[in-house]
């Protein structure tokens, strides 16, 4: 069992404002992010943090047949890393995974959840997955565990979800009453909205995703990106012997010789594990919390691991050009890119179309836009600083610089 200062901790935030904007996120979720973050950041250690966000998310009568709104979905997780990274900026707070002393590494989880959403006495919380990766508040509570801290917001929404959470939790850790943390909460505004409310245009899901990238120094970019790949995909029930894939297409180390201070970059299996370890903690569900870690199988020099009973497969792929696995398998669905990739997605599909191949449809996530969520005139410059994996090498280039 590992030491408790060894484990991650959790913070559990209330319901986010209506309509979810960067502005009103940053008012509702700032001052918590805040004091969670300062309260983790220690000089001899890095810490862990997930951030669980419940929220309305799914919609569907059945279990098995949950859609999401993919658009809302990536935009509130956008959101929140923004706030994370542009906090973790002005605390002098490193983002990336192993980060080293006074880093703190953070996840953000949605957790399918309501307002209204009542349970009876002998309600017995199970590990109940459905068609989405997203998990419901009684699956969380089974499924991830145990804690270092629990921060709560000490307002009467923040109270009531913890009381939820704890009572689904209970068996799973011995928790003291200094776990259990207090933290400010900020402004939740709701607007009402004209007439009934209809849930925004849903997503399918898709059976084989695709995305790539470097993953150097995986930091709240990187995971946002992530996230948003996890939240297209459509999960086959446990006893169908299918599986949905998500491919993860990551720059081999060939081709990265020439970046800036490329001796700092990690190797291409360090960051294929850390992408695995990642995705491990929006994947993996059970009843035995962190003990039961997802073993990493190496085929052919590429990285794959399966969750949730092998109805999840992740690869992790080498791609030695611009194109990767997107022109050498047919059999994908979807893509997903960024901003900064949307020209590949153009010239993937060219060259699919070329081939006789059917287009992949193309998703793109948001960014994780400083100015939207920070009133600080030096805001722009240091929040890049902090999630570029360029200027993260150059930092450790100094930093060694430095010690000689």
């Amino acid at each position: 069992m590992k030491q408790r200062d060894e484990l991650p901790s959790l913070l559990l935030l209330p319901f986010p404002p209506d309509p979810s904007d960067r502005h009103l996120l940053g008012a509702a979720y700032r001052p918590s992010l805040v004091a969670a973050l300062s309260r983790l950041k220690s000089p001899t250690a890095a810490a862990r943090l997930t951030v669980a966000v419940p929220c309305p998310i799914l919609h569907g009568p059945y279990l098995r047949s949950k859609t999401l709104s993919w658009p809302h979905a990536q935009a509130l997780v956008a959101g929140i890393y923004a706030i994370v990274a542009v906090v973790c900026s002005q605390l002098s707070i490193a983002t990336e995974v192993n980060g080293g002393p006074g880093s703190v590494d953070t996840t953000v989880v949605l957790i399918d959840h309501g307002r209204n959403k009542r349970f009876s006495s002998d309600f017995r919380p199970s590990i109940e997955p459905n068609n989405t990766v997203v998990v419901d508040l009684a699956t969380f509570a089974s499924a991830y565990h145990p804690w270092n801290l629990i921060f709560h917001v000490s307002n009467e929404l923040g109270t009531q979800l913890h009381q939820a959470y704890l009572r689904f939790a209970e068996g799973k850790q011995t928790l003291l009453q200094e776990q259990l943390v207090p933290v400010e909460g900020g402004l939740t505004m709701n607007v009402a909205q004209p007439g009934p409310s209809a849930p925004p245009p849903q997503t399918t899901g898709r059976a084989t995703v695709c995305l790539g990238g470097t993953f150097d120094y995986l930091h709240p970019g990187h995971k946002l990106l992530l996230t948003a790949g996890a939240l297209l995909l459509q999960v086959p029930r446990k006893d169908s012997r299918e599986s949905c894939r998500y491919i993860i297409g990551i720059t081999g180390d060939e081709l990265l010789k020439n970046k800036k201070y490329a001796e700092y970059v990690q190797s291409w299996d360090e960051r294929a594990r850390n992408v695995i370890s990642f995705l491990s903690q929006i994947l993996q569900l059970s009843d035995r919390g962190w003990k039961d870690a997802a073993p990493v199988e190496e085929k052919d020099g590429d990285f794959q691991a399966s969750f949730r009973n092998g109805t999840i497969r992740v690869q992790c792929v080498r791609i030695q050009d611009p194109f990767g696995p997107t022109i050498t398998e047919e059999d994908i669905d979807a893509l997903v890119v960024s901003g900064e990739t949307r020209s590949g997605g153009r010239a993937v599909n060219d060259r699919r179309t070329e081939q006789g191949w059917r287009a992949l449809e193309v998703f793109e996530v948001d960014v994780l836009d400083a100015e939207e969520v920070s009133d600080e005139a030096t805001k722009t410059e240091s929040f890049a600083s902090k999630i570029s994996s360029s200027a993260i090498r150059q930092q450790r280039a100094q930093a060694n610089l430095q010690a000689k």
